[in-house]
């Protein structure tokens, strides 16, 4: 569950961790879940992913404060001058033009996109859309998640 408050957002996650997870390992993002079944078929449906940067990228934002462990759940909250702080990061990136944005805005409403697909919509070759997906890739916009042909682009 998810609050919105003037000052903060607050996630609300059922349950607590698992009895094989450590508290050490759960700062460091090793990811012990509760259902592998269910873990899995979120995985394989791009609902979630496996690559444990979660916690780890909260952490070293927020502080290990940004939890609180519970009997039976766990909260994490956002305050939100720190997501404006956090969010100056973007600004030291190059700017993008309005097809790279057009592609961000692609591969966040599928990140299953292929290069195929964006050069259909946005009317360019091939070597246009390689191009400026590199240029997304080194500047940090977006990554590849899994094999070329399996994967997912993940927009940061």
């Amino acid at each position: 569950m998810i609050s919105v408050f003037s000052d903060r957002i607050e996630i609300l996650s059922r349950g607590s961790l698992p009895p094989a997870q450590t508290m050490e390992g759960f700062y460091m993002g090793e990811s012990v879940p509760v259902n592998e079944k269910l873990s899995e078929i979120f995985l394989q449906l791009h609902i979630s992913e496996k690559s444990g940067r979660g916690v780890p990228k909260i952490t070293e934002i927020y502080g290990k404060e940004a939890f609180a462990f519970r009997e039976n759940s766990i909260v994490v909250t956002i305050p939100l001058k720190k997501i404006k702080k956090a969010s100056n990061k973007v600004g030291d990136k190059k700017p993008l033009n309005a097809r790279r944005r057009t592609i961000l805005t692609e591969m966040r409403d599928n990140p299953n996109i292929t290069a195929e697909e964006l050069r259909k919509i946005l009317g360019i070759s091939k070597t246009a859309v390689d191009n400026n997906i590199s240029f997304l890739r080194e500047n940090g916009y977006i990554e590849r998640v899994g094999s070329k042909k399996a994967g997912y682009w993940n927009v940061l």
